[in-house]
């Protein structure tokens, strides 16, 4: 028992000492021989290399077509799509499409919108629309927004916490201006093109195809849908732990909101549990869908 106590007290030493010594945080762990040398996980970042070598350019591209504001949406982004995205990013692409079930009306040479959940919901998408157009942390920032209990209020916070020299008064200036309107003029386009026309959201494509089956996989474990799809053998490891570790399922339940107005009277939300409605609209239950509909 001696003999196998020391060795596993030896490597424990060696990585204390070798992490001791890392100037650099795990995200550059491998961003060069020398901070991996320095790290002591130059074996780990060979394998990681290899890995991504024997890997395709094909990412699975899952594209998200949503409203700032709608319950649904916002839990599948936080809780669903944006871990995915964080663990799986080597093999997945996201694109996010704020838009939803607004309309827009051309005003000239402009366009007014009319969304859903009110003008504030109106003004969520356009920040939204405008971060991903002005920053590579969108996405970590529009999950700041969606996992608040104020979207609106707290965008300006997370801009400052996430991409503090993004000046706020230049991402107004984009909301109000031009260059937001036009931008979520092609969000409206995009999803107008949509093929099947969109019922509901959150509306999600996998490799620009949308079927009902593939939605329920996405809602109930895009981890496992995603590694599913991705069409490559790795071949830096054994490819049963790489299926086990893709078998992971997030048991998360959804609310939906649905465009068509037959789904429900006076634009009211219903939750369905396996069955039975109920005639609420929030709170703090995570119930298997609601449909909230248009007037």
């Amino acid at each position: 028992m001696k003999t196998p106590l020391l060795l596993v007290l030896t490597v424990v030493l060696n990585v204390q000492c070798a992490l001791s010594l890392c100037p650099h945080p795990p995200s550059k762990w491998c961003s060069s021989l020398d901070s991996a040398l320095q790290c002591g996980v130059l074996k780990q970042c060979q394998e990681s290399n290899f890995t991504r070598s024997r890997q395709t350019t094909d990412h699975v591209e899952v594209v998200l077509y949503y409203e700032s504001l709608c319950p649904g949406c916002r839990m599948f982004f936080t809780e669903m799509l944006f871990p995915t995205w964080l663990m799986l990013k080597d093999i997945m692409s996201v694109t996010l499409v704020p838009y939803g079930n607004a309309r827009e009306k051309p005003d000239g040479q402009k366009y007014i919108f009319e969304c859903q959940h009110g003008e504030l919901e109106c003004l969520g998408n356009m920040i939204e629309t405008c971060l991903l157009n002005m920053t590579d942390v969108a996405y970590q920032i529009i999950y700041c927004m969606e996992s608040s209990s104020d979207v609106i209020k707290a965008a300006k916070s997370c801009v400052e916490l996430y991409s503090p020299q993004l000046n706020w008064d230049s991402v107004m200036s984009c909301v109000k201006g031009d260059v937001g309107n036009q931008l979520m003029h092609q969000n409206a386009l995009r999803t107008e093109a949509l093929k099947p026309p969109h019922q509901y959201v959150p509306w999600v494509t996998i490799n620009g195809e949308h079927t009902d089956d593939m939605q329920d996989k996405a809602l109930n474990s895009l981890f496992t849908l995603v590694c599913s799809m991705y069409k490559v053998q790795l071949m830096a490891i054994k490819s049963e732990s790489f299926i086990e570790s893709c078998t992971l399922a997030f048991l998360v339940q959804f609310y939906w909101c649905y465009k068509s107005t037959s789904r429900s009277p006076n634009n009211k939300c219903f939750y369905f549990f396996q069955g039975p409605k109920i005639p609420a609209c929030g709170g703090g239950k995570k119930l298997y869908r609601s449909y909230c509909n248009n007037e």
